[in-house]
C-alpha cells in the first residue's frame, strides 16, 4: 500500500516553526489530521535542552533516589558508562522536577490544545537514553499499551540529542492511524529491538515509512494510532540518542489502563461499575479542566526501567 504524505505547501515534509506566535495554524492542523504527525522545530532552546539532559544524568545516577531496576551506585563510571546502563526509565516526572515541568511547556501546549481539546492530562513520561548499540522499538500503536476510548491519545517525543537515520531515529508510516485499527500484537524475538510486543498483520511495508529526522530541541507529536517504530543505534561510540516521550490525552476521556487493571478489577467489584467506567488516576492535569477531579489522584505507577532486550527477550533479563 502507498502512503502520500499531505502535500500542504511549506508544510509538505511536517516540519514547522515552534518558536514562530500561534504556529498551529489550520495547515499544521490539517497536517496532523492526515498523515498523523508533526515536527514542530525550535520547541526548546538549547539551554532548556541542555537542562534536561544534565537532569537525565542525575536521574541514572541515583541522585534523586533508586527505581525499579536501578543498578548502581555507578561510583566511579564516566557519565557516559553511566547512562549507557539504561535504555529507558518510565515516569521520570515522578521524580525529577525538570522533567515534571517539561510535562506542560509552551510549544508542547499549544499543539495539545490544538488536536486534543483545551482539557488535557498527561499519564506517562519516558526517558530514553538509547546508547551506541542499544536496540530501537519495533513497529507498534501507542493505543495499544494506553487506551483512550476517544482516540485522543497523543505522544510528544522532545529530542534532546539531533536523530538521525545512524542514531535510531523515529520512523513513522503517514496515515497509518486513519483507519482507526488496532493491529494485532506478537511477542518479538529480535535483539535490534527492545522487548515491547510489535504490532503485525497491517497492510504497509516497511517501505511506506518516513524517517524523522530532527535537530535537538524539537518536538515530534503523534497520534496514538499511528503506527511507528525506531532501529538501534549504530552511530560510533560513546554518542547517544536521548528522548524524552510523554503521552497526553483528552482529560474528558476515561483511562482503562492495563497498568493498572489489579486496581481496577477491586474498583470494579466494590463499586459495581462497567469496564466502561474504569479510569486510572495517576495523572497530571497539563492544560484546562479535569471533568473527572472528584476522583482524586492516585500514585500507582513507579519509575521503573524498561528491558532493552540485548541478547534477545528471553524471559530473564539484565535489567
Amino acid at each position: 500500500m502507498n502512503v502520500n504524505i499531505a502535500q500542504l505547501g511549506q508544510l509538505s515534509d511536517g516540519r514547522i516553526d515552534g518558536s514562530r506566535p500561534g504556529f498551529m495554524d489550520a495547515a499544521a492542523c490539517e497536517f496532523f489530521s492526515e498523515n498523523g504527525y508533526l515536527i514542530v522545530e525550535n520547541a526548546l532552546s538549547r539551554s532548556e535542552v541542555d537542562e534536561v539532559i544534565a537532569d537525565a544524568t542525575k536521574i541514572c545516577k541515583g541522585d534523586y533516589g533508586e527505581f525499579v531496576g536501578y543498578n548502581g551506585p555507578h561510583d566511579g563510571q564516566s557519565e557516559a558508562e553511566v547512562l549507557s546502563n539504561y535504555l529507558c526509565i518510565h515516569f521520570p516526572h515522578k521524580i525529577s522536577q525538570v522533567m515534571h515541568r517539561n510535562l506542560a511547556g509552551r510549544a508542547m501546549l499549544e499543539v495539545l490544545t490544538n488536536v486534543i481539546g483545551p482539557d488535557v492530562k498527561c499519564m506517562q513520561s519516558m526517558l530514553f537514553v538509547k546508547a551506541a548499540g542499544k536496540p530501537g522499538q519495533a513497529w507498534h500503536q501507542d493505543e495499544d499499551f494506553i487506551p483512550t476510548r476517544d482516540r485522543s491519545l497523543t505522544g510528544g517525543w522532545i529530542a534532546l540529542d539531533d536523530a538521525t537515520v545512524e542514531n535510531g531515529c523515529l520512523w513513522v508510516i503517514p496515515g497509518s492511524q486513519k483507519p482507526g485499527v488496532l493491529w494485532p500484537l506478537e511477542k518479538q524475538m529480535d535483539p535490534d529491538f527492545d522487548c515491547n510486543s510489535a504490532s503485525v498483520g497491517f497492510p504497509y511495508r516497511d517501505e511506506d515509512a518516513v524517517p524523522v529526522e530532527v535537530t535537538a530541541g524539537s518536538i515530534v507529536l503523534f497520534n496514538g494510532y499511528l503506527l511507528h517504530r525506531s532501529l538501534r543505534n549504530n552511530a560510533p561510540e560513546g554518542s547517544f540518542r536521548r528522548v524524552l516521550v510523554n503521552h497526553y490525552m483528552s482529560a474528558s476521556s476515561l483511562l482503562p489502563w492495563t497498568n493498572n487493571l489489579q486496581k481496577h478489577d477491586t474498583f470494579l467489584s466494590e463499586d459495581n461499575r462497567s469496564v466502561s467506567q474504569a479510569d486510572c488516576r495517576d495523572i497530571v492535569m497539563v492544560a484546562g479542566e479535569d471533568p473527572y477531579a472528584w476522583m482524586g489522584i492516585n500514585d500507582v505507577n513507579k519509575p521503573h526501567v524498561r528491558p532493552s532486550g540485548e541478547g534477545g527477550c528471553a524471559p530473564a533479563q539484565d535489567n
